[in-house]
């Protein structure tokens, strides 16, 4: 009996998905790269895993243009793990709003400290609305700053 195979994600390239995946591989947490198959002339697939998470990279589709609307959420334990994650993704690539960014591949990611989740779900309505809206005038997440708006030290 045949096992039926697991769902993956799939992000196309123009001719850089096992780069990607390879950059990826070093730059996240607990992600690595399962498998790079060639496909053609410049053209190969890899078969990665993001922090658990199956992925496929694939080359070849030089019409596709990656959207903001399809980002790929990353959870960070700390503040440094924050930067370091950012910054390399951030790194010919582009900074957004409230922790969204884009890689030099034109992937689009969430980098999202697990204390921003806590402070927005938290049973304190009040002090949460306080940390979105400090966490809505910032790219990167500052842990920080937002705890300092949900704890209402803020200006």
């Amino acid at each position: 009996m045949t096992q039926r195979p697991n769902s993956r994600l799939c992000l196309f390239f123009r001719n850089e998905a096992e780069q990607a995946a390879r950059f990826y591989a070093k730059v996240l947490p607990d992600t690595h790269v399962d498998h790079v198959q060639p496909l053609g002339s410049n053209q190969n697939m890899a078969l990665f895993r993001v922090m658990g998470t199956p992925y496929m990279a694939l080359d070849g589709n030089s019409e596709f243009v990656s959207r903001p609307d399809h980002s790929i959420s990353i959870a960070t334990l700390d503040q440094a793990e924050t930067d370091r994650i950012w910054a390399a993704l951030t790194d010919g690539g582009n900074e957004g709003r409230c922790g969204w960014c884009s890689d030099r591949f034109g992937v689009h990611w969430q980098v999202v400290p697990t204390a921003l989740t806590h402070m927005l779900s938290h049973p304190d309505r009040a002090a949460a609305g306080r940390a979105q809206a400090a966490m809505m005038g910032m790219k990167k997440i500052d842990i920080a700053a937002m705890q300092a708006a949900f704890d209402g030290d803020s200006e």
